[in-house]
């Protein structure tokens, strides 16, 4: 074969597998754009209740704000209080747990939480619902999460 055919066929290949990585490399992307919330523990301490969350921002981009609000619910699936949760900064792609000390709740009073919406969702380039959109809320606990 001639080096110039050799050449040619070695850029139609590149090409055409040029052309299959490109939607390949799209959905990729596409599916990891979410926030993923975890109820990851809750644990009683004086007079209050500590919850914890694994969170995951899978966008691939930085939140430098997401401020949830949420509604706690008893056991009973009464409410108990409405509430905002400010997550603080979340870089993408890497996890965080974050911590709220909730006064005057009893841990085992705590029936489920409700993710309402995002309050906050800032950061540079930031779409005022890539806090929200697909979200993925999980319990690793007894307490359910719902959104």
């Amino acid at each position: 074969m001639a080096t110039a055919q050799k050449t040619s066929l070695a850029c139609a290949v590149l090409a055409l597998f040029a052309g299959l990585a490109g939607p390949l490399v799209a959905q990729e992307t596409d599916q990891g754009a979410y926030v993923a919330i975890e109820l990851n523990a809750v644990e009683p301490v004086e007079g209050a209740c500590r919850v914890s969350f694994l969170v995951q921002n899978g966008h691939g981009f930085d939140i430098d704000q997401a401020v949830y609000e949420a509604v706690l619910f008893d056991t009973e699936g009464g409410v108990e209080r409405l509430t905002l949760f400010d997550f603080a900064d979340l870089p993408a792609a890497r996890p965080r747990v974050r911590q709220f000390v909730i006064p005057e709740l009893a841990c085992d009073g705590l029936g489920r939480i409700l993710i309402n919406g995002a309050e906050t969702c800032a950061g540079a380039g930031v779409a005022s619902d890539a806090c929200i959109k697909d979200i993925d809320l999980t319990s690793r606990i007894d307490v359910e999460m719902m959104g």
